[in-house]
C-alpha cells in the first residue's frame, strides 16, 4: 500500500522561483538515449519491474463486462508462466487495472473471483480533458470510490496552468483529494498540453505534490505508467 501524502499548504513563492534551462534538459535527455542499454539478466529484471508499474487500461466507449473480465485476467498474469519460472519469479502482476467509473464494479467482481488484490483504478474528474464544472468532477470521484475504486486517476484543468492560476488549481486538486477518502489520488499530467517544461515542473512542485500519491505523466493519447 502506498504511503499517505498528508499535503502542504499552498505557497506561491515555490512556483515563482522555478526556472528551467530547456536546452540543458534536452541535452541531458539525449545523453540518456545514447547510453548503452542493459543486457541479458539485467535487462530482463528491469523489464519485469516495468510490468509491475503499468496500469493496464481499457477506456473505450464500447467497454463491456467481457472486456473488463479479459483485462483483469491479463493483469493477474501478464507474463507467461514458463518465462517467469525461467527468470526465477513465482508470480507477477501489473500495478493496477484502470477503467471508467461505470466499469469499476465489474473489476471488483472479477478480482474477487480471481482472488487478486492489485489496485483498482478509475479515471475521473472529467477525463480526458477536465473541462467540466468542479462540482461534477468531485462527484465523479466520490462515485468511483463508492463503487470500489482504490485509486483515482484525475486529469487537471490545463487552462488553469496555461493562465497561471496556480492557487485555483491547487484548490481543485485538494478538493479531489478530499473526495477520494481512503483511496489514493493520482494525477495525470498531460505534458503535451502544458506548453513547456517550466509549467510541468511548476505544477508538480507548486500544486500536485501536496495532494497526490503517484503521478502519471503522459502525452495524448493516454498511456499510464506509475512514476
Amino acid at each position: 500500500m502506498l504511503e499517505r501524502n498528508n499535503g502542504t499548504s499552498f505557497n506561491i513563492d515555490w512556483i515563482e522561483d522555478i526556472h528551467i534551462n530547456t536546452p540543458a534538459v534536452v541535452r541531458s535527455a539525449n545523453e540518456v538515449k545514447g547510453r548503452r542499454p542493459l543486457k541479458k539478466e539485467h535487462q530482463a529484471a528491469w523489464l519485469m519491474k516495468a510490468v509491475t508499474v503499468i496500469d493496464l487500461t481499457t477506456l473505450a466507449g464500447d467497454d463491456t463486462f467481457c472486456n473488463v473480465d479479459r483485462l483483469c485476467n491479463y493483469a493477474k498474469n501478464p507474463v507467461r508462466k514458463e518465462i517467469l519460472n525461467k527468470l526465477g519469479f513465482d508470480s507477477l502482476t501489473v500495478g493496477a487495472v484502470c477503467v471508467y467509473p461505470n466499469r469499476v464494479k465489474d473489476v471488483c467482481q472479477v478480482m474477487k473471483r480471481l482472488d487478486c488484490h492489485i489496485g483498482i483504478a478509475s479515471v475521473a474528474a472529467g477525463f480526458p480533458e477536465g473541462q467540466t464544472p468542479l462540482e461534477t468532477r468531485v462527484r465523479e470521484v466520490e462515485l468511483a470510490v463508492k463503487a470500489g475504486a482504490t485509486e483515482i486517476d484525475i486529469v487537471i484543468n490545463r487552462t488553469l496552468v496555461l493562465e497561471g492560476r496556480w492557487e485555483e488549481l491547487y484548490n481543485e486538486v485538494k478538493a479531489c483529494r478530499a473526495a477520494c477518502g481512503e483511496a489514493h489520488l493520482k494525477t495525470i499530467i498531460a505534458t503535451g498540453h502544458l506548453g513547456d517544461f517550466e509549467n510541468v515542473y511548476k505544477y508538480v512542485i507548486g500544486t500536485g505534490d501536496f495532494n497526490c500519491s503517484v503521478f502519471c505523466e503522459n502525452w495524448y493519447p493516454q498511456v499510464f505508467f506509475r512514476l
